[in-house]
């Protein structure tokens, strides 16, 4: 089952109207943390409620099936949420509005897969995209991600910005950027960009002095030849744009990985495009090789995309031979093993964020499992033929059906 990441609050109470929203961090009741004015304490129990009012806790966040009856006890801030959500858990940021009682997990401590979505807005319109992009003035998610930053736990490994197009208010995003390399200097942050943007000098030179110690720009780059990736992203030029890009990041130093989504407008030339990058970008510090998620525009355009991975696997695995012949530091996303030639496995990764991540009944009794990336349960999942168990015993292969 897909992780419920936003809903609408059962209740809520203490919330002032001079401001629209709120960004929040849980902290349990028992926390002896310093307590910043945006900790609620979680309460999942009428003994939680009552601890965390004895404890002179201001805000409570209440996770609970019934309705949540204060009055005379408590006049602080209260937001009720019902049981679906019971995997928040301390330390984890959520974004609170006031008036429609909307929120948002923006970030769990305990998750290895956080990402922060910057914007809707993108000047490319990929025939695949997962969150298709819209043209909305969403500038306030900006402002929401700098209240985020200083509740998240330094600690924390990793850190994705996503969008939509994250270069779209550059300026502002690199300010978050300088905030990242302040506040979470020990962590890996990377931005998923068309990397069209950086064809202008202005920008590259503001990337380079961000000087976060392990920032990198995810950029696609869905082949060799420049009509067919700009008939995916549909926007002319853009290969010629995010190629330059490219070029200028690593020529001031910065670190770039290169993605290819798989699909069958892109799969059946992945040898080439694995050729092309091995021959013309060597010096690219990590490729990453992709497995569609059939979800957003996937939807919609499945007739165009749909391509059995089962049907260019051996492509794949030449690609990855010329990546790693050229010292390419090369993945693949999104795929289980099961699909995929042996030769690959070494390189599959789990990848899939654990909030949309599954398996199939077929999965249950194979060997390979914990160190397989499994399926995503957004969209409209679609299975492979060669879905099988992997076993000691050699078993015959069950395949799905579509």
């Amino acid at each position: 089952m897909t992780l419920p990441l936003y809903g609408t609050a059962s209740q809520s109470a203490g919330f002032s109207s001079d401001k629209a929203r709120s960004v929040l961090r849980l902290r349990s009741v028992d926390s002896a943390a310093e307590r910043r004015v945006a900790d609620f304490a979680i309460a999942r129990t009428p003994d939680d409620i009552r601890r965390a009012i004895e404890a002179d806790w201001p805000s409570i966040f209440v996770i609970s099936d019934g309705s949540i009856d204060l009055r005379g006890t408590f006049t602080g801030q209260l937001i009720a949420v019902p049981p679906k959500y019971n995997y928040l858990a301390d330390g984890d940021v959520i974004g609170f509005d006031h008036a429609s009682r909307k929120f948002r997990t923006l970030y769990r401590r305990n998750s290895a897969h956080n990402s922060f979505l910057v914007t809707e807005r993108c000047n490319n319109y990929c025939l695949m995209c997962s969150q298709p992009p819209k043209d909305v003035d969403d500038r306030w998610i900006l402002s929401e991600i700098k209240e985020s930053l200083p509740l998240i736990d330094p600690a924390t490994r990793a850190l994705t910005f996503t969008g939509g197009e994250t270069l779209s208010d550059w300026e502002d995003f690199t300010g978050v950027l300088k905030e990242c390399r302040d506040r979470l200097p020990a962590t890996a942050i990377q931005v998923l960009t068309n990397g069209r943007a950086f064809a202008d000098s202005r920008i590259v030179d503001a990337w380079k002095e961000i000087g976060h110690p392990n920032l990198m720009a995810a950029i696609p780059v869905y082949a060799s030849v420049d009509q067919v990736h700009d008939h995916v992203v549909q926007a002319k030029g853009a290969f010629d744009e995010t190629i330059l890009g490219i070029l200028k990041l690593k020529d001031r130093g910065q670190r770039v990985e290169i993605r290819v989504v798989l699909h069958a407008l892109t799969a059946p030339i992945i040898e080439d495009t694995g050729r092309w990058i091995a021959r013309n970008l060597p010096f690219v510090d990590h490729v990453a090789l992709m497995g569609l998620e059939n979800t957003g525009f996937s939807i919609a355009n499945d007739a165009m995309l749909w391509m059995d991975p089962v049907d260019y696997g051996d492509g794949l695995a030449t690609a990855v031979d010329h990546l790693n012949a050229a010292g390419v530091n090369v993945s693949v996303y999104n795929l289980p093993k099961c699909v995929l030639p042996k030769s690959v496995w070494p390189h599959a990764l789990q990848s899939i964020s654990d909030w949309k991540n599954g398996f199939v009944e077929e999965c249950a009794r194979c060997d390979e499992k914990n160190t397989c990336s499994g399926f995503f349960t957004t969209g409209r999942p679609r299975f492979s033929r060669g879905v099988r168990a992997i076993t000691s015993q050699r078993d015959e292969p069950t395949a799905l059906a579509d």
